[in-house]
């Protein structure tokens, strides 16, 4: 298996070896195990379609396609404050 190098910030590379050697692992067996189990974008959507069908009769939760992208710009807003603090 051939290796990759990946340009990262420092800090996070420091907090995902830390991630890893708390379990045990490497830094790359670690990275190896996340990349194994990170499920892919299509499966993922299918999860929050599946996620957003089961709330719907439970709570009412149904947003408009407006709804969503406003609450995504929201979430994303928030998300970009959060990562500058």
């Amino acid at each position: 298996m051939s290796d990759a190098h990946v340009h990262i910030p420092e800090g996070a590379k420091d907090r995902l070896a830390a991630a890893g050697a708390a379990e045990g692992l490497s830094l790359r067996a670690y990275l190896t195990r996340l990349a194994e189990t990170l499920p892919p974008p299509a499966e993922r959507a299918d999860r929050a379609k599946g996620a957003k069908a089961s709330l719907e009769p439970w709570n009412g939760y149904a947003p408009s396609a407006s709804e969503e992208k406003e609450l995504d710009g929201e979430l994303d807003r928030r998300l970009a404050q959060a990562s500058r603090r």
